[in-house]
């Protein structure tokens, strides 16, 4: 597998990867308004949130009737759906793209429901690798204190209650998010991630990640161009003209 950069593609992807709770989301949010304010251009995706299947895979949640295939199988089509649509045409168009999430996260979920780790792998095999993958790695503990102090409980599937690891759904959750994180740490070399120690502080981690963005990436080839030219300058008879006309509304 390669990255983006060597196959050509003008344009290059960072994704973050980490445990729910790790504040990945945070990070790639505070590196898109940091990218924006830079010039630079930059385009943001997310995982499972293709129009495509995204009502079908709320409402299979909800009701409880995926199969760890089935779950697979919908984020793969998820995936490749804004893939095609939407990353490679602006990974063409030369811009930046920030990823919540890549197939990193299905090749260690998928596998921890139970997937043999070929399949998966093979469901994904069209895609290229990032460019920069960051792995935010935050204590088990503080994840879940993360994730509480934003609402009252766990959900279902991100406690891995679907597995009956535990009647109680923070056991869950620790035991789920923990093989998980195993997972993640076996394909860190493979996939040569940039790991990031996530119980440090925002500002902190936010400064490192900065740095390791403008060492690994060339963000002046990147920077937008004014999309209007500038308005010719007025002539001092025009501008008279304008305040009469002016006066005179």
């Amino acid at each position: 597998m390669k990255t983006f950069a060597q196959l050509g593609f003008p344009g290059r992807l960072i994704a973050v990867e980490g445990l729910d709770g790790s504040g990945k989301s945070t990070q790639i949010y505070l590196l898109k308004r940091w990218l924006e304010a830079e010039g630079i251009k930059v385009y943001f995706s997310e995982w499972n949130s293709s129009e495509l299947v995204k009502s079908a895979t709320s409402k299979g949640k909800k009701r409880e009737l995926l199969t760890p295939t089935t779950f697979s199988l919908i984020h793969a089509t998820d995936f490749a759906d804004r893939y095609e649509r939407h990353l490679l045409p602006l990974l063409r168009a030369g811009y930046v793209v920030l990823c919540d999430r890549y197939i990193f996260t299905a090749f260690a979920r998928d596998v921890v429901r139970g997937c043999p780790p070929a399949w998966v792998r093979g469901n994904y095999s069209f895609a290229a690798l990032p460019d920069l993958t960051f792995f935010f790695k935050a204590d088990l503990e503080v994840s879940l204190n993360r994730i509480l102090d934003g609402r009252p409980k766990l959900k279902f599937f991100e406690a891995g209650m679907d597995l009956q690891l535990s009647a109680d759904p923070y056991e869950s959750f620790r035991i789920f998010q923990g093989r998980i994180l195993e997972q993640y740490l076996a394909m860190s070399k493979e996939f040569n991630f940039t790991l990031m120690d996530a119980n440090q502080r925002i500002e902190t981690q936010q400064s490192i990640a900065r740095k390791i963005v403008r060492e690994r990436i060339d963000l002046d080839e990147f920077r937008r161009h004014s999309p209007l030219p500038l308005p010719p300058p007025v002539q001092p008879q025009a501008a008279a003209a304008v305040e009469e006309e002016d006066s005179a509304v």
